[in-house]
């Protein structure tokens, strides 16, 4: 299992087993702890991850899609397998900062990501959303990005609750080539 692997807990100072299994995920440590965060901080396009991620090889940037303003790239940290980023590719934080044509494309991809997620994984719902500054959610809040979560009856379960952890079914490499095929036969 890469990423993550499996034990069966034991209990407390007893030593006797708990009946429960561990999921370990040692790369949410990065996120949680912030060390993958530039030392400038994302405030400037050389350290923004959405600035550079069109420039990287897509297998290694997960970027999807590219347009002539936007881009969609899939969530480093998801919350469901296929949660996608739609992104203008100039750094603006805020959403009146976007001009006519890339509020249009940025509305555009909004929904191909829809109905590509809906083809390849065949998602029962979406949470569509941006989070404008840090104050509301947003983790990158220098450079404005539409979520696209895909949802389905029973995704959520007790493991983000009870254990604080996602458990994602796909590794998002896989992910991205599933998506990315089926976005250019679209």
């Amino acid at each position: 299992m890469t990423g993550a692997e499996r034990h069966t807990g034991y209990g407390g100072d007893d030593g006797l087993a708990d009946g429960l299994d561990r999921l370990w995920t040692p790369h949410r440590m990065t996120y949680i702890s912030g060390e993958d965060r530039p030392e400038g901080g994302y405030e400037k396009p050389a350290g923004c991850p959405f600035c550079l991620a069109p420039g990287l090889p897509a297998e290694e940037s997960l970027v999807v899609a590219r347009g002539e303003h936007v881009f969609a790239v899939l969530n480093l940290y998801p919350y469901n397998p296929g949660h996608l980023l739609v992104c203008p590719y100039r750094h603006v934080a805020d959403y009146t900062e976007l001009d006519e044509p890339e509020t249009v494309e940025l509305a555009a991809f909004t929904k191909a990501a829809m109905r590509v997620i809906r083809h390849v994984s065949s998602a029962h719902g979406f949470n569509l959303g941006m989070n404008q500054g840090g104050v509301a959610g947003a983790g990158i809040a220098a450079h404005l990005h539409q979520h696209v979560v895909p949802r389905w009856g029973g995704d959520a379960n007790f493991m983000p609750v009870i254990g604080r952890t996602k458990v994602l079914p796909q590794l998002l490499a896989d992910t991205r080539e599933l998506l990315a095929k089926a976005w250019a036969a679209a």
